[in-house]
């Protein structure tokens, strides 16, 4: 994608964040960024082969959040009921 295209696609991203972004997923070997010599310069973005595995591990994590968060609250609250006397003798933490 071009980076007016991103930038259309994704509400309220200023272009400063959206090239800071682009450079940390680009060092982080999730993107190519590949520059065309015209007037003005044309550049695209693309994924990497590592970055398209990322929807369906996300996707399998909030899978098993949704399946578990009962399970979750549940023992969090039930630590807090254990751990109240601790938790107010530091101050909350």
């Amino acid at each position: 994608m071009r980076f007016t295209e991103l930038e259309r696609g994704i509400e309220g991203i200023s272009r400063r964040m959206l090239t800071l972004t682009l450079r940390n997923l680009e060092r982080d070997g999730l993107v190519t960024r590949k520059v065309h010599p015209t007037v003005p310069p044309r550049v695209e973005y693309e994924l990497t082969p590592v970055a398209r595995e990322l929807p369906e591990t996300l996707q399998r994590l909030t899978d098993w959040a949704e399946r578990n968060r009962t399970y979750v609250a549940e023992a969090r609250a039930a630590y807090d009921e254990l751990h109240a006397p601790d938790l107010a003798d530091a101050g909350g933490v």
